[in-house]
């Protein structure tokens, strides 16, 4: 129907009625109005697929002159198109079309600003009378549709249709193609088309050499390097006036010239990079030119080329925004954070502006949606208002955070180009800086006053980034998917495997070190010198705490790795797992701490899990599990590896022990599904081989688990360390006893019992347990319990006997985890639990709780003390449900009490208040066997001195006894 009705239209040309050149642009229009993208061109190819020769060399003849010229002169008289000859012959059905020239004045080819010009052989003129005619002129110019030909006149209507055949026919078949690049070898005629004044002829040039380099089987022409240039042109203009359809075909043609040219890569990195990033910046609300950019500066970078350091720098301020934007597409998101990764490579210590930049808009990002998830949750019951009251202190204390590391930015910026920095456009970073969270610091910086920052202050502010956004995430989903969508990897791969801060550092200490020989040289006034300091002071400098930034870049890793895209994309990198198995080795220098030991480890087991319903893990209650029961282990944050080295780490899938009801519960789950077996998880790492492993004898396989929980103001750690005697007396009060006492000495859940009792597993929790809300809000014992229940749960931990070893109040949160699930129908969690060993349990409540502190007179109590107070009707529940466990033999239980008052608060001049927390009566439940540990306090009835005391001696026995049972 449609070419009946070009038929038709063509066809009226053959009256010579004055008005069949609005005819010609109209129906090129109409043709062609909706081809805004390359990618997307909505029309079907209307000219034949067998072109003669001849109409082709017709219309480049058309488009090389600037013009049409006539066998013969016409007058101004209609002669039916008989004897006029045309680049509308046999077109359609063998009609002629009319075509007019351009005029023989100077026309600019190209934008604007280039001084390319081209004066076009003069031509005869048909129509003269309307070229004369200023009201025709006005009639014919608002007679065209706007879209791709609003750029005609009636004198300009020959070289857009000859551009318009030339791309039909391009588009039509190989054949034609062939015979256009024939007759144009040098491809002087399509570049004609790129430079014309023409915005129609620009269009169809571009999509003309997008054709031409798509097609494999044609050679590449010498022109090749020119179009790129001109199409960058192009871009750069169109981007300007906001002519998208024309940016995008032109970016469409540049991308595959980029593709098949060196030459053209070479013209791009010399010429068009600011064209390009200039483009980038004028048309951010429109991801299609957006992504074809990102392309195209990702194709740049993937060669041996590398970008300056100003040049990224430039480039950061659109990169960033890349990652973020809300218009941004996948394909948008990921070329920008390949192209971060690849300004990281090349530049380490001097990207970190760009890279904590990164950091901070991340916090920022994930910081106002949690806000606004927060706004939306006051207008709903409050289910859970003590951990809504978590939430929003999480997000007060990152909202300063995130100003810090903004601040640190801007700092480091002004520190590291020697001067303060501006927002001008001759800035480098001037426009990363202008960027939301940086504006406001910039504009408060002192314009005549350097910053005083170092990568030490530097580094903290990082850290302090990375801790923010850990706590903001570790039990929710969607800001964990958020995190792993902006290039969260990208970030902690650095962080982890590399040590920017550190080579910042030694930058600085040289500079320190060459600046302070260049003032021994040169005398100073000694007024002048005891009045200023000196900013290059070596003595000044300190180290970063990249140890510390290491271990919660860890963290967020294994918060992280239960996203099946992140185990995809971890499985992949080779040299990160590399690195995660020698860290959990302890081969990595610097990241000897347990918690780093155990993310790595924690980090690997995730992503070398074969279980692919990964996807149900992230949508519990909690954001991280779901109610299916699945085969893998999953560990997550807080549940930390005790002995993380151990081979039965390694091989613990392969080697699961039966249940005590004789099945495997580690053997598959309801859809055959396997999980990942030795075999697996070694394949992925080259410094581990499968054949260790399966040498392991069985003697090393594990039996039972061993899980540590700490209690108030304690660590999965620290609470287990040894103290140098059994009286804390170094602190003032009793929040800190704990921390300080387990600073150093010997870990003896790690050091002696995987040597002294075998073939066990040894786990270690942590919890959010603060004494007073002065010190940060904290979970209640129920709350507490659910989650560190369904982590339990999720890291297999039930599934197999284990043995609860807890302090203080963290025997109560293993009672509340034992009746929850109970209640939950968690069986197997109840059934192998075979026993709990109570260091100093509150069972009946705690003196510390009965004080009248509680009210308010000296510290506000968080909501767990509450829950400790004498004779709480909850705690008395709790115990009559552990002794009925017991009474039926099914849990055995140890009791540990102290004997010794422990310090609360330094007064002037000695200890101003001593107190025995949890008295003999609160210590034994009345039911299993209590040792009464002689001069111990509360503090240190968990940490034994030797493996002689009767702390470390009685539980030992204690586990073997069970081990016995269990077998």
């Amino acid at each position: 129907m449609l070419y009946r009705i070009f038929s038709g239209l063509f066809s009226l040309l053959s009256r010579g009625d004055r008005k069949r050149s609005m005819l010609v642009a109209a129906i090129m229009d109409v043709v062609t109005s909706h081809c805004e993208s390359a990618d997307k061109v909505s029309f079907k190819p209307t000219l034949p697929k067998d072109a003669e020769m001849r109409d082709i060399a017709a219309a480049i003849e058309v488009i090389e002159e600037g013009g049409m010229h006539w066998d013969e002169p016409h007058g101004e008289d209609d002669d039916d198109g008989e004897g006029m000859k045309g680049i509308g012959m046999k077109i359609l059905e063998g009609t002629a079309a009319v075509g007019l020239s351009r005029t023989n004045e100077l026309v600019e080819m190209g934008p604007p600003n280039t001084s390319q010009t081209v004066k076009y052989m003069p031509s005869n003129l048909l129509f003269n009378k309307i070229n004369d005619s200023s009201s025709a002129r006005s009639n014919l110019s608002s007679a065209v549709v706007p879209g791709l030909w609003d750029d005609l006149h009636s004198e300009q209507v020959a070289v857009p249709f000859a551009a318009w055949a030339l791309a039909n026919w391009a588009m039509a078949s190989e054949v034609n193609r062939c015979h256009i690049q024939e007759l144009d070898q040098e491809g002087h005629v399509v570049m004609a088309a790129l430079v014309a004044p023409e915005r129609s002829v620009k269009w169809h040039g571009s999509l003309m050499v997008k054709l031409l380099l798509e097609d494999q089987n044609l050679p590449l022409t010498t022109s090749v390097s020119d179009w790129t240039a001109s199409l960058l042109s192009t871009v750069s203009h169109a981007s300007k006036t906001q002519d998208i359809p024309l940016a995008q075909i032109a970016l469409s043609a540049f991308l595959v010239s980029l593709e098949r040219s060196s030459s053209a890569q070479d013209v791009a990195v010399e010429k068009g990079l600011h064209l390009m990033r200039e483009a980038a910046k004028q048309t951010t609300k429109h991801s299609s030119v957006q992504e074809a950019l990102a392309k195209a500066l990702e194709l740049l970078c993937a060669r041996e080329w590398h970008m300056s350091l100003e040049e990224s720098q430039h480039w950061s301020g659109v990169l960033l925004p890349w990652v973020f934007g809300p218009l941004s597409s996948d394909a948008i998101r990921s070329s920008a954070i390949r192209i971060l990764t690849r300004i990281f490579e090349d530049y380490g210590p001097s990207s970190i502006p760009i890279s904590q930049g990164w950091l901070t808009i991340m916090l920022a990002d994930v910081l106002e949606s949690k806000k606004t998830s927060l706004s939306k949750g006051n207008n709903e019951p409050k289910s859970d208002k003590v951990k809504t009251q978590v939430d929003q202190a999480n997000v007060v204390l990152a909202t300063q955070i995130a100003n810090q590391l903004a601040g640190a930015v801007v700092n480091l910026v002004g520190m590291q180009l020697g001067r303060v920095a501006n927002a001008d456009d001759t800035h480098p970073l001037a426009d990363l800086l202008s960027l939301e969270p940086f504006a406001g610091p910039l504009k408060n910086l002192k314009k005549d006053k350097m910053p005083k920052i170092n990568a030490a202050d530097s580094a903290v502010a990082t850290l302090k980034g990375i801790k923010a956004l850990t706590e903001i995430c570790a039990e929710d989903a969607l800001y964990q998917n958020k995190i792993a969508n902006f290039g969260g990897l990208c970030l902690l791969r650095r962080l982890l495997l590399d040590d920017d801060y550190e080579q910042l550092a030694a930058i600085e200490a040289y500079d320190a070190s060459r600046a302070s020989e260049g003032q021994d040289r040169v005398p100073t006034v000694p007024d002048e010198a005891s009045t200023t300091a000196n900013p290059h002071d070596a003595s000044s400098l300190r180290v970063p705490p990249t140890g510390h930034i290491r271990k919660h870049a860890a963290r967020l890793l294994n918060v992280l790795s239960v996203l099946p895209k992140v185990k995809k994309g971890l499985v992949g990198d080779k040299e990160w797992c590399e690195w995660l198995e020698e860290c959990a080795n302890g081969r990595i220098p610097g990241c000897n701490d347990p918690k780093i030991r155990s993310y790595a480890r924690a980090t690997l087991l995730n992503i070398f899990c074969n279980d692919e319903a990964g996807e149900d893990y992230v949508n519990g209650d909690h954001g991280i599990f779901s109610d299916k029961t699945h085969n893998c282990p999953c560990y997550a944050d807080m549940i930390f590896l005790i002995n993380p080295e151990l081979s039965h780490w390694k091989c613990m899938e392969n080697l699961m022990p039966k249940s005590l009801d004789g099945s495997s519960p580690g053997a598959s789950d309801s859809d055959g599904r396997e999980c990942t077996t030795n075999e697996d998880i070694n394949s992925g790492i080259s410094s581990t081989s499968a054949s260790e492993s399966e040498n392991i004898s069985q003697s090393e396989v594990p039996l039972v688990d061993v899980v540590f929980i700490h209690g108030l103001r304690g660590g999965p750690f620290k609470t287990w360390r040894l103290s140098d005697n059994k009286s804390s007396t170094k602190s003032g009060l009793v929040e800190k006893i704990d921390e300080e006492a387990g600073r150093e000495g010997t870990f003896w859940p790690g050091e002696w019992l995987p040597s002294d009792f075998a073939q066990a597993r040894l786990f270690s929790v942590k919890y959010k347990s603060n004494l007073t809300q002065w010190s940060g809000a904290s979970l209640p014992l129920q709350e507490v319990s659910a989650m560190l229940l369904e982590k339990l749960v999720a890291a297999g931990i039930g599934s197999r006997p284990v043995v609860f070893i807890s302090h203080s109040m963290g025997g109560l949160v293993v009672k509340q985890m034992l009746y929850q699930a109970k209640a939950e129908k968690k069986d197997d969690f109840v059934k192998n639990t075979i026993g709990v060993v109570f260091y100093s349990c509150p069972h009946f409540g705690s003196k510390l709780a009965d004080m009248p502190w509680k009210m308010g007179l000296v510290f506000r109590p968080a909501p767990t003390i509450g829950e400790l107070r004498s004779g709480s009707p909850r705690l008395v529940e709790l115990n009559d449900f552990m002794g009925q466990l017991h009474k039926k033999g099914k849990l055995e239980v140890l009791s540990f009490c102290e004997t010794k008052v422990t310090p609360i608060v330094e007064g002037y001049g000695g200890w101003a208040f001593r107190m025995e927390i949890v008295p003999l009566e609160s210590a034994y439940p009345g039911y299993g066997e209590l040792v009464v540990l002689e001069s111990t306090d509360h503090i240190n009835s968990c940490k034994p001195l030797s493996r002689s005391d009767p702390s470390y001696k009685e539980t030992l026995e204690f586990l073997h006894k069970l081990k016995a049972l269990s077998k």
